[in-house]
């Protein structure tokens, strides 16, 4: 019986991509299936192969690594694995970042709404802008409102993106890309979210400037955001899907180059 080779798919770059709903679930059928496959990969001349394997296959796991398989990432059900077929092919490095956001939201009365979270040391509140990590695949606008919501129960509008700050070394030895946000409140009455917050408040800008157990660093990015323009969600024509991508610009920047708009062809 001839043992054929997985069904596959490639991408633009020298890479071959079976299709991981093809894969038996016997060991025995499957190492035969994949030395198949490398042996068609390797006359083909592709660079790289990619296996993706689910949860419910990890038996297969050990085979695939006998046969020079490394990995590459893996998520919550799946385990991708990489193998070279050329030497020094070209294999890009899975994400290496975390997205966080804080939002520096003020009310008419001058006060910055601010958090103590739980678990902190003992010793005076540390106080903080409210915010958290972005969902996988959401925006920075959308995000940012979410988790001030979440933690205050506060509703605001975005305003600008103020500053960011880049950190390495984050959670799992990952970098962080922390970014500030201006936000206009909507509402006023606290509600604290209670599994992660210890106190939430609305705190005079000037007493947060002057408070010892205040980083620093959280006072220079509220006065960057207080005092700059910073840069706002801009639309740019013709330039991808406005529900995959988000571009901040300097107000106005669009209109200074509109003689220079693409034309629509109708």
């Amino acid at each position: 019986m001839e043992i054929k080779a997985f069904e596959s798919t490639t991408n633009p770059f020298g890479g071959v991509i079976p299709d991981p709903s093809k894969f038996p679930t016997n060991p025995e059928r499957f190492e035969s299936q994949l030395q198949a496959s490398l042996d068609s990969w390797k006359i083909g001349k592709y660079k790289v192969a990619w296996l993706e394997l689910h949860i419910d296959l990890a038996v297969l796991v050990p085979i695939a690594v006998s046969y020079g398989f490394e990995y590459h990432h893996s998520g919550n059900d799946y385990l991708m694995l990489i193998k070279r077929l050329e030497p020094n092919a070209f294999v890009p490095a899975y994400a290496s970042h975390y997205i966080g956001a804080g939002g520096v939201a003020v009310n008419n009365k001058n006060e910055l709404l601010v958090v103590h979270e739980k678990g902190r040391s003992s010793g005076p509140p540390f106080y903080k802008l409210p915010g958290g990590a972005l969902h996988a695949g959401e925006h920075l606008v959308d995000g940012v409102i979410r988790e001030v919501l979440e933690e205050t129960g506060i509703r605001t509008r975005f305003s600008s993106l103020a500053c960011f700050r880049s950190q390495h070394g984050y959670r799992y030895g990952k970098s962080d890309i922390y970014f500030v946000c201006r936000l206009e409140p909507l509402s006023h009455e606290i509600t604290k979210q209670e599994e992660e917050i210890e106190e939430c408040i609305w705190m005079p800008v000037n007493e947060y400037y002057a408070a010892d157990s205040v980083s620093y660093f959280n006072k220079l990015v509220v006065q960057a955001a207080l005092t700059s323009p910073g840069v706002v969600p801009t639309v740019v024509k013709g330039y991808r899907a406005p529900d995959t991508v988000e571009v901040f610009l300097p107000e106005g920047t669009v209109d200074s180059l509109s003689n220079y708009l693409p034309q629509q062809n109708n």
